[in-house]
């Protein structure tokens, strides 16, 4: 029989440590094994329990998120589950990615009603997600930006080059790191342009491309209605609505946010991302499917493979969860697989 899932569960509201063991506490396979009220308990709650995940709360007297988070690493690292409110916790996040998390929840800001039962399966469905993460699938952006060691790539074939209009990329579970190890180390002259989906909650993604931007030799931006999609600039959907492409005056290609009604799972959606790129450049399209759980991408992928385009994949020895690239993997879309530290080089070299 397998072993549960022991977790922790850190936040400085009583109500909602107890709302949230009793949400864990819904699935067989999660058992919580303690609580901490903030920082510095949670430090010695991780030392006495040794926890296999940690749901965290960032805004906390004593020793918030971030700061428990930079502390327990120096320790041990232990796959986190942000569980906080968005407008409260702000930048904290952004640090506390950053600083390793690998998913966020956001709590309703109303905690004292049952609508913070709202999130209990999303929740479940994360602990459960990152607990399969290994120390190495943890591991923060190295600060020189170089390649790590010992990459492990699939080739592809090369024997029938196609040109590239457009790189479209799709991420979730360990995505804020794993973009920081491979937007920076495309380079300044970066001939396409590319957009990417990243799920994150409402009021991040703004804050996240600035902080990409910030150590990147290209652009990094939060894509807004109506812009043009130009070579050299990375366009990051902002959360909450879909991004497409819409086609002008016959070569020019505008971006349009997409605010039709919640009809997929994630919004904005990988799916829908791809599969709007296939139907306006046809051919001409790289899309990248890297970590993240489930399977959003499978249906966009399937489109630009449709149009003769090609999709490249995260290998699953670098993915901190190998779920939405092993669907393409196993849907036989995927033209290579490369892992993280070789992704930049791949993609550069398919354009």
């Amino acid at each position: 029989m397998t072993k549960p899932i022991r977790v922790l569960v850190v936040d400085d509201s009583a109500f909602v440590r107890k709302v949230v063991t009793q949400m864990l506490a819904r699935s067989p396979a999660i058992e919580v094994v303690g609580t901490a009220r903030d920082g510095e308990d949670a430090l010695e709650q991780v030392e006495r329990l040794a926890p296999d995940v940690i749901t965290l709360d960032l805004v906390m007297p004593r020793k918030n998120g971030v700061d428990f988070l930079r502390a327990q690493n120096e320790r041990r690292r232990v796959p986190v589950v942000i569980c906080s409110i968005a407008h409260e916790s702000g930048a904290l996040a952004l640090e506390a990615f950053e600083a390793g998390a690998m998913e966020f929840v956001q709590k309703p800001t109303a905690l004292a009603t049952d609508r913070v039962y709202e999130i209990a399966d999303e929740l479940v469905a994360k602990v459960i997600a990152v607990a399969g993460a290994t120390k190495g699938r943890m591991a923060a952006a190295p600060p020189s930006g170089r390649p790590l060691a010992g990459p492990v790539v699939v080739p592809l074939d090369t024997t029938r080059r196609r040109g590239t209009d457009v790189v479209v990329l799709g991420i979730s579970t360990g995505g804020p790191q794993g973009l920081r190890q491979v937007i920076p180390r495309l380079p300044a002259d970066f001939p396409v342009p590319i957009a990417m989906v990243l799920h994150m909650p409402v009021g991040y993604t703004e804050m996240y491309a600035r902080r990409l931007d910030e150590i990147s030799a290209l652009e990094v931006v939060e894509v807004g209605e109506g812009e043009i999609l130009r070579p050299g600039v990375v366009w990051l959907a902002p959360a909450g609505r879909h991004l497409t492409f819409v086609r002008h005056q016959g070569e020019e290609v505008r971006a349009h946010l997409d605010f039709r009604p919640q009809d997929t799972q994630h919004r904005p959606a990988v799916d829908v991302l791809f599969t709007s790129a296939a139907e306006v450049f046809g051919p001409r399209v790289l899309g990248v499917v890297m970590t993240g759980m489930g399977n959003d991408g499978l249906l966009g992928a399937a489109h630009i493979k449709a149009q003769g385009g090609r999709i490249v994949t995260e290998a699953e020895s670098s993915c901190v969860v190998y779920g939405m690239p092993r669907a393409i993997v196993d849907a036989s879309l995927s033209d290579r697989s490369v892992t993280l530290d070789q992704m930049a080089d791949a993609i550069t070299e398919l354009i």
